[in-house]
């Protein structure tokens, strides 16, 4: 099983993919030097801990890459997961 997080931009989203099966997503809105996370689920058929936040993981390290985007983490899932991850706290704005 490979899960890997995959940014669809013409769908405003990050997935989570598991052998080309998408099995979790984040949706954001993306501004000029901003992405907004709204919402993020995971599918709920698989009972597997953590691969939301692998997710969340996957999404932000690719908005880090981006230098000098930052993140507006209205999802709570992306909030929560940023709070107890302190070193995506630089990527915060708003």
């Amino acid at each position: 099983m490979a899960d890997q997080v995959v940014d669809i931009p013409e769908r405003s989203r990050f997935v989570l993919e598991r052998d080309g099966e998408q099995i979790g997503k984040a949706i954001y809105r993306r501004e000029p030097g901003v992405i907004t996370f709204t919402h993020t689920e995971v599918d709920p058929e698989i009972q597997e801990r953590g691969l939301g936040s692998a997710l969340a993981k996957g999404a932000l390290d690719a908005v880090a890459a981006e230098e000098g985007t930052r993140v507006v983490a209205q999802c709570p899932f992306i909030a929560d997961y940023i709070e107890r991850h302190p070193e995506y706290q630089p990527l915060l704005t708003r």
